[in-house]
C-alpha cells in the first residue's frame, strides 16, 4: 500500500497545458485567488466605516396622482428641407452607388421638395431616365454640365406618384360576371 501524502494529492487551480503554458492567465488567476483584497497578508481588507443615514427629507417612491399627463411634442409639422451637399449642384454629374442603374454617371438637375435629387442619364445617351435619387446612393464628382437651358420647373414629387386607380361598379360587374361564365365540368 503506498502513502501518499496530501500535498501530493493536491492539485494546482490552474492545469499545465503544455510545459511552462497553463490554461488561466496570471490576471484571471488573481482573479480567482481574489489577492486583490488583501492588502496586508494575514489580514484582512478593512471594511470602510458607514455613516448614518442624515435626516434629509426623503423623496416619495412615487409621484402624485394628480400629476397631469402632458402630451410628448409631435415631430409632425417639423419638417425641415434636406440640407444638400455642398459638392452637389446643379449640373453636377454624380455616380450612382446602387439601385438599377447603379455605377452610371447622372447629371443633377435640382433638389425636390422631399429632399431627394432628380437626376437623369440623359436617357438617350445613357438609358437613365429622369429619377429620383437620395443623395446618400450618389458620389459627386468634379465634372460640371451646363443645365441653365433645361426647364425642370414642372417637375415635382407629384410628377413621380403613381395614379390612384378607382374601382367602378362596372369593373365589379365584369369581374363577377366572368367568372359565372368560366364554370368548368369535370
Amino acid at each position: 500500500v503506498f502513502c501518499i501524502s496530501r500535498m501530493a494529492i493536491r492539485s494546482s487551480r490552474n492545469r499545465e497545458l503544455a510545459r511552462g503554458v497553463t490554461a488561466l492567465s496570471r490576471t484571471a488567476m488573481r482573479r480567482k485567488r481574489r489577492t486583490y483584497l488583501i492588502k496586508n497578508k494575514g489580514q484582512k481588507p478593512a471594511r470602510p466605516e458607514r455613516k448614518a443615514p442624515t435626516s434629509a427629507p426623503r423623496q416619495p417612491r412615487f409621484y402624485a396622482a394628480e400629476d397631469t399627463k402632458r402630451p410628448l411634442r409631435s415631430r409632425k409639422g417639423n419638417h425641415k428641407p434636406t440640407r444638400l451637399r455642398a459638392s452637389i449642384t446643379p449640373g453636377t454629374v454624380l455616380i450612382l452607388v446602387a439601385g438599377t442603374y447603379r455605377a452610371k454617371r447622372v447629371v443633377f438637375l435640382k433638389q425636390l421638395d422631399s429632399g431627394l435629387l432628380l437626376v437623369t442619364g440623359p436617357y438617350v445617351i445613357n438609358g437613365v431616365p429622369l429619377r429620383r435619387v437620395n443623395q446618400a446612393y450618389v458620389i459627386a464628382t468634379k465634372t460640371k454640365v451646363d443645365v441653365s437651358d433645361v426647364d425642370v420647373s414642372g417637375v415635382s414629387d407629384e410628377f413621380f406618384a403613381k395614379p390612384v386607380k378607382s374601382k367602378t361598379e362596372d369593373d365589379s360587374e365584369r369581374f363577377f360576371f366572368n367568372r359565372k361564365r368560366e364554370k368548368r365540368s369535370f
